[in-house]
């Protein structure tokens, strides 16, 4: 009894998560325009969508954004947790709870702060106030990821490395940086996701004609959404999920191959 209760409960937690994207996927498929019913199958939405400028110009937007500020972040993100982890402990502790305030700030509040910052210092809205933006709110999601890589590291190895003659960039590159890049990695692509899905900050931020996928969107909902949008939806979903499979199915691969 026990048993069938947790596959029950299970099955209805999958249902809730997917139902919704299943839907989406399904209607992207429809006919007809109109939601409600059914008008077909087709592939029409699909090949209108490649020659949508608009929803085509907001998409590069968001990718272009994404890999910037998940890049920069990234980059500011490691450099800041190294210089962290060589503090006293008490004021890296200072330093980590300045850092993890962001994250647990409200968006609406780091948007509206940040517009206010760049009116005041007459920058023109547009993509570089939202990459600004962006690699702002990364920065803490990528200490976040790299910290706990670099508790792990022994410093008695680093140190090796210089007895032996390398230079501090060297033994860096050569010691350091192995350790950390599984931490380096999940920190991108956690900001890259973040990036991604963002509106709030984006909304706050953005110029006059600047899209993004989660504005346009948000735009297209007042006048009602294209079904373009439910393809478009479609191919995000199943590309996420396509990588999954294979970031997923590297590490077995690598792990049958030593045990071979």
């Amino acid at each position: 009894m026990k048993i069938a209760a947790k596959k029950i409960y299970i099955a209805l937690i999958v249902l809730f998560l997917y139902a919704p994207i299943g839907t989406l996927m399904v209607l992207s498929f429809n006919a007809s325009k109109t939601r409600a019913k059914w008008g077909g199958f087709t592939f029409k939405w699909y090949i209108d969508l490649f020659h949508n400028e608009e929803i085509l110009g907001a998409l590069l937007n968001t990718l272009l954004i994404a890999f910037l500020s998940a890049l920069a972040a990234t980059v500011i993100g490691t450099i800041a947790s190294i210089a962290m982890n060589g503090m006293k402990r008490r004021t890296k502790s200072v330093m980590m709870g300045i850092t993890n305030i962001p994250m647990l700030n409200a968006e609406i509040v780091t948007g509206i702060s940040l517009m206010l910052l760049y009116i005041s210092l007459g920058l023109k809205f547009g993509i570089g106030t939202i990459l600004l933006s962006h690699i702002t709110f990364n920065i803490p999601y990528v200490i976040l990821s790299v910290m706990p890589r670099m508790k792990q590291l022994n410093p008695s190895t680093y140190e090796a490395a210089l007895d032996l003659g390398a230079s501090h960039v060297t033994a860096f590159y050569k010691v350091v940086l192995p350790d950390l890049l599984p931490g380096i990695l999940s920190g991108f692509l956690m900001a890259f996701t973040m990036s991604l899905d963002d509106f709030i900050i984006t909304h706050f931020t953005k110029g006059v004609g600047v899209d993004t996928l989660s504005t346009k969107i948000y735009t297209e909902v007042k006048k009602g959404i294209k079904p373009e949008m439910y393809a478009l939806s479609t191919l995000i979903f199943v590309t996420v999920l396509i990588l999954l499979v294979l970031v997923n199915r590297s590490p077995e691969k690598r792990t049958r191959k030593y045990e071979s």
